[in-house]
């Protein structure tokens, strides 16, 4: 039996050793024990204590046997052991981790001016917080503002603040540690002490803006004074460096009251773009027009002063007394001063009672550079799962550009976080495509941003804002739409009615909000356009669907041989002339529970028709029918009577689920079209005649009478020719119709008017040559009687 060792939760567990190979004993004259076993010591049993394979063993003699016992805590200490391991923490190379964050966060060199001045911004916050708890932080050390300084001889840019500053362990903690966020520790300090509350406009999060700075930068110079410390300190550290220097400040002159001051020794290829004023004033009002603090730049200006003309004498002129007056002039100088850089406030904060029209349509000029008032506006605060405020405007007019119509990377949406500008590069995550040209602000407190701030996340959040978003744009439209001044909706839908239409092609899930905006031109109403709305409310009762006809132009929606019947039962007939309308439509198949149907297509359902007349004209017609299909051949599916017409002989339909004229004509005209599927897809053409015109009427004698007849079958043709044209199709051979159309007026017009032939007029001649002949030969003198017709012009007839 093989040796086992057993143990149990009690301090001790004992095993009885049998009589194995492994634990035999041995008597001999001397009586001593004996044993063998792969885990005994080796010093066999000289002892009653030992320790192997780092457990503590016992050994005790009970009669014949030997009990070896084990340490339940010895065993548990050597598990422990086992298990737990060595711990190691993380070791970095810093100065791959500096070239890794300044390298390859940003994606724009200029973002370092955003986060160096967000971070004076929390700074400055920090200190308004604090001071309200503790008023001598303030001290005389003046306003709470920022400083932007460039200067182009010494190639550096200096941001200053006159927020909290920091102390020498605080500048070891914030600017010492990568990744640490001073601003992110005080709000978690803020949260555990829930009597002083927290402060949502802190814009600090990742702990790695400050080091942007070393993407223009080869040297950062940063001075601070905290109310908190007597002592000045400077922080200093080198792009390609991976240690930085503290010191204490001793220049006097360099001495500052309170606050932080950034000195950016800028690389070589960015000293002329980022130590230029102007430069720097956009960039501070394009990323931090809006921070809550006033934001000064130090900008060239200039100004007009009056100063004493010096003129030399001349020749000959005595120098003018001392006390004399002389001559004043104007001229312009230049200084250098500074201009405050955010002026516009951020009107989205306010409460919306408390701002006048006149207001939004100024933010809204200034934010987008617009010349134009904005169509309308909405203000609103979304609370509960997600937080934001914003707002939205219509532009008075559509882009110049036809291509921003389908473009969804606009820079309409200004994104901000905390009012610090994030981004306005978005491809329809906040709003679809069709809405691009929707223009505002959306500042949000708690954005799922990518480190560099620049980036949007996909996740729930966003989809809940876009969601939102969209819908208070669908209601400020609406408003609009519903509003007693109509000129407002019609230069709405006269700039952006393409763009609704692309709705109801690519949102499916919001037709309901985007089918009471459309408007169309109708056969009752040809000079405004109606909504569907008030086409259901002109319906007949009985009208079970909504008509419309689908051309390239108002003209031709008018005189549509389609429309004759509809018309004639006063039916009323949505002209659809753009060529998105067509399929617009076809994607909302129905509203308010009335189908879509198209006119130009077959098995049109009018209601109220004369069945006994109808089957009466069918079997009159029936040969004639057949007999056309026959000449026709595969030009058409089918030939039969239509109950659409009434003026025109005949029409060509398409079939149910195929392309329409209108169609065809668009997907030829595409630029990357496929030729290859234009047969497929394209309808069948099913020819109806009018069995009431008396071309149809003829032709169904002649079919009777002489079906074989060439002049009835080149009528036939003529008349599917012509019926193609005035259908909306195109013709596969226009110079052959129009060859057939030459040859048919030629017959009909054949000496109507006394036309002489050659050959006649030729023979007149002859005759006319032989007589004067004959008059010269006699010397007979010609008699001309005066006519007694005349013109109407005739001079001589008064």
């Amino acid at each position: 039996m093989a040796p086992f060792l057993s143990r149990t939760l009690t301090p001790s567990s004992v095993a009885p050793v049998p009589n194995s190979p492994l634990f035999s004993s041995k008597s001999n004259s001397q009586n001593r024990l004996s044993l063998r076993s792969a885990f005994l010591h080796q010093n066999g049993l000289k002892s009653n204590n030992f320790s192997s394979s780092g457990l503590k063993w016992k050994v005790e003699k009970r009669g014949g046997s030997v009990v070896v016992k084990c340490e339940a805590s010895a065993v548990a200490e050597k598990e422990a052991t086992e298990s737990s391991g060595d711990t190691y923490e993380y070791q970095a190379e810093v100065s791959r981790l500096m070239n890794l964050i300044v390298h390859s966060l940003y994606s724009h060199k200029e973002i370092f001016l955003r986060e160096l001045v967000s971070n004076a911004s929390d700074a400055l916050d920090k200190l308004r917080f604090l001071s309200v708890t503790d008023p001598s932080l303030l001290g005389d050390a003046g306003e709470l503002e920022i400083r932007i300084k460039p200067d182009p001889e010494k190639g550096t840019i200096t941001i200053s603040d006159t927020g909290i500053g920091m102390t020498r362990e605080e500048l070891i903690d914030c600017l010492g540690t990568i990744a640490q966020s001073g601003t992110s520790k005080f709000l978690n300090a803020l949260k555990e002490n829930k009597d002083l509350g927290s402060d949502n406009s802190l814009i600090g999060q990742f702990g790695v803006g400050f080091y942007s700075a070393f993407l223009v930068a080869e040297k950062v110079s940063v001075s601070t004074k905290s109310p908190k410390s007597d002592k000045q300190y400077i922080w200093e550290a080198s792009a390609d460096s991976s240690s930085y220097v503290i010191k204490e400040e001793t220049d006097p002159e360099k001495q500052i009251r309170r606050g932080t001051e950034i000195t950016l020794y800028l690389k070589d290829d960015d000293k002329y773009e980022f130590t230029e004023p102007s430069r720097v004033q956009g960039l501070v009002k394009n990323y931090s027009q809006f921070v809550s603090f006033p934001i000064y730049t130090w900008q060239e200006k200039s100004r007009t002063v009056e100063v004493e003309e010096e003129e030399e004498p001349k020749e000959g002129e005595e120098t003018p007394p001392e006390g004399e007056k002389k001559k004043k002039k104007t001229t312009t100088e230049k200084y250098w001063d500074w201009e405050l850089a955010n002026e516009t406030k951020p009107i989205w904060m306010r409460n919306p009672k408390e701002i006048e029209k006149d207001q939004y349509n100024e933010f809204y000029k200034k934010t987008f550079n617009e010349f134009l008032d904005p169509l309308a506006y909405t203000h609103f605060t979304t609370e509960g799962e997600v937080e934001f405020r914003s707002v939205i405007y219509i532009p008075g007019m559509a882009p110049m550009n036809n291509e921003d119509v389908v473009n969804p990377k606009t820079k309409n949406i200004r994104l901000y976080v905390k009012r610090v500008f994030i981004s306005d590069d978005f491809d329809g995550e906040l709003f679809p495509r069709y809405l691009s040209f929707v223009k505002g602000v959306v500042d949000s407190n708690d954005l799922p941003l990518n480190v560099s701030r620049e980036i949007l996340q996909e996740s729930r959040i966003v989809r809940i804002m876009r969601k939102r978003l969209v819908r208070k744009t669908f209601d400020m439209i609406q408003e609009l739409a519903d509003s007693e001044n109509k000129e407002d909706y019609r230069k709405f839908w006269e700039n952006f009615g393409k763009f609704v239409k692309l709705g109801c092609i690519e949102d499916t899930g919001n037709h309901k909000r985007i089918t009471p905006l459309l408007r169309f031109f109708s056969s009752k109403s040809e000079d405004e356009l109606i909504s569907l709305d008030e086409y259901i409310d002109n319906m007949d009762e009985k009208q079970n669907a909504i008509y419309y006809i689908a051309t390239d132009s108002l003209k031709s929606a008018k005189s549509a041989p389609f429309l004759e019947k509809l018309v004639q039962k006063d039916i009323e007939v949505l002209y659809l002339v753009e060529p998105i309308d067509e399929v617009a439509i076809q994607n909302l198949q129905t509203y308010k529970e009335k189908k879509f149907v198209d006119v130009s297509k077959e098995d049109l359902e009018l209601g109220d028709t004369d069945e006994v007349k109808e089957r009466e004209n069918k079997q009159e017609c029936i040969l004639l029918c057949d007999w056309m299909k026959q000449q026709l051949g595969d030009k058409v599916a089918k030939v039969q009577i239509s109950n659409r017409l009434s003026s025109s002989p005949c029409v060509l339909v398409s079939g149910k689920f195929g392309w329409s004229a209108n169609m065809e004509r668009l997907m030829k005209a595409q630029t990357l079209g496929d030729t290859s599927t234009l047969e497929f897809m394209r309808g069948r053409r099913i020819m109806e005649v009018n069995p009431d015109h008396p071309i149809i009427k003829d032709l169904n004698a002649a079919c009777k009478n002489a079906p074989e007849s060439s002049e009835a079958k080149r009528a036939v043709d003529l008349l599917y020719e012509t019926a193609l044209i005035s259908s909306g199709f195109t013709p596969d051979s226009p110079a052959e119709l129009g060859g057939k159309i030459y040859e048919m007026m030629a017959v009909a017009l054949g000496g109507r008017w006394g036309r002489v032939e050659e050959s006649e007029a030729a023979a007149t001649d002859l005759s006319e040559s032989n007589v004067d002949a004959t008059s010269e030969s006699t010397g007979e003198t010609e008699v001309v009687e005066p006519s007694e017709v005349r013109a109407e012009t005739d001079p001589w007839s008064t």
